[in-house]
């Protein structure tokens, strides 16, 4: 293991900016909805500790009991990082995955009864039939997928995105009795304090008449095109069965696990400490990342609001900050972020911190940047954002993931390596 000291003065290094140009500067709809000011009190001096390194392409982790570390990679592996940084060869089971652009094996979360059923569940991307597991070129999904005909794109067998659950066995070598409990979204799994299981999926662009950034039109003429295939939240029984006070149920048009719609990328999902609400963010197109808080039925605009633009480096004229569908950044019937950055930092894994090893961090928000190679700490008032620090900024790295431990000490996987934060006594 490697250890160092981060004074709290290079965590509040300026944003590491992407390398897209970003011009546009939206208009906030309410103060505070942007470009926050750092907190009064900056985090004290953090120890971190790198505790394995040489992972490929990590994406999310779950503690299990004896304090190891549960961790996908996006490439279709499971493994286990001991306390003592050790990281165990590839758990068995694990169905067939197909990596892909943003696609692959992703969240993995432990049901609240995990030491009695040793139950969890994930997500990934599966191959279509016939096909063998495989990473594939990332220009296949953005150039092959994207510039055919919606026709010819609905009859493309990709793959198909899924929710499972299976057992670890008790000697951890192995996953069993694997089933697929939902299908259509891939992303973050979050298990609400009713039991339920919200399930965050990108959009599916291919599916519609739309491109990986959206496009400049519209979709007014038919609401259920974006309800079926922007990026969702979903919400079902551990079993995959539909509760009964889902939001959708009484119209036939909409898939019936459906919970929330009108996202592009919800890549962190987070319940709030408080008030038990789903939290998550979302990637924009070019700028217009988003915090936003999920409410059943709501509408979050995609892709006809948004405080980005499309990316100019795919526009074959030239032109920059083409609009994405109205152009408009707001709508009376599209629910607000709680926050937006511009330019992108590529938000992903989220927290809430809950610890006590942190105490000035009580409730904080916490978020994965992987744009911004960075850790971000906002401060809430509410359901406002307060002030922003921006944490981590000398690792960089990209921090897909961020997760409290057990003991309160916090965990995020950071490029290729797993690291561990405590303070410094």
């Amino acid at each position: 293991m490697r250890y160092a000291v981060i004074p709290a003065l290079l965590f509040a290094a300026t944003l590491a900016v992407s390398g897209q140009v970003q011009t546009r500067q939206p208009v906030p709809a309410f103060p505070g909805q942007t470009a926050a000011p750092p907190p009064a009190v900056p985090s004290p001096p953090i120890m971190v500790e790198t505790v394995a390194d040489g992972l490929d392409a990590p994406w999310a982790l779950a503690f299990l009991p004896d304090g190891s570390c549960l961790v996908t990679e996006n490439g279709g592996t499971m493994r286990i990082v001991k306390r003592d940084g050790t990281v165990g060869g590839p758990i068995a089971g694990v169905p067939p995955v197909k990596s892909i652009a943003g696609l692959g094996l992703h969240d993995i979360v432990l049901d609240s009864a995990f030491t009695q059923n040793r139950t969890l569940y994930f997500t990934y991307f599966a191959p279509p039939k016939g096909e063998a597991p495989a990473a594939w070129p990332i220009q296949f999904f953005y150039e092959h997928v994207w510039r055919p005909s919606l026709a010819e794109r609905r009859t493309m067998q990709i793959g198909t995105e899924r929710v499972a659950r299976a057992r670890l066995g008790v000697d951890q070598l192995r996953l069993e009795d694997v089933e697929v409990i939902a299908e259509g979204v891939e992303r973050r799994i979050v298990m609400a304090r009713d039991g339920t299981l919200f399930v965050t999926g990108a959009d599916r662009y291919r599916l519609y008449d739309s491109k990986v950034d959206g496009v400049e039109h519209e979709f007014a003429d038919d609401p259920d095109i974006r309800r079926n295939f922007s990026g969702r939240v979903i919400r079902i029984h551990s079993d995959g069965s539909i509760p009964a006070d889902n939001p959708w149920l009484n119209r036939a048009t909409v898939p019936a696990d459906t919970y929330a719609h009108g996202l592009r990328d919800p890549e962190g999902a987070a319940l709030h400490p408080v008030t038990g609400e789903l939290w998550v963010t979302d990637h924009g197109p070019q700028g217009g990342d988003e915090v936003d808080i999920i409410k059943p039925g709501a509408d979050y605009g995609w892709p006809d609001v948004s405080y980005g633009v499309q990316y100019d480096a795919r526009q074959p004229d030239g032109r920059k900050n083409v609009r994405v569908g109205s152009g408009r950044t707001s709508r009376p019937d599209i629910q607000e972020p709680v926050y937006y950055w511009v330019p992108d930092i590529a938000p992903s894994g989220m927290m809430f911190y809950t610890g006590e090893r942190f105490p000035a961090w009580k409730n904080n928000l916490f978020i994965g940047a992987m744009a911004g190679q960075q850790l971000v700490r906002l401060v809430l008032n509410g359901n406002r954002v307060v002030a922003e620090e921006k944490l981590l900024t000398s690792l960089k790295q990209r921090i897909r993931e961020v997760r409290q431990a057990i003991d309160g000490s916090v965990y995020v996987l950071a490029g290729a390596s797993l690291v561990r934060l405590t303070p410094k006594n």
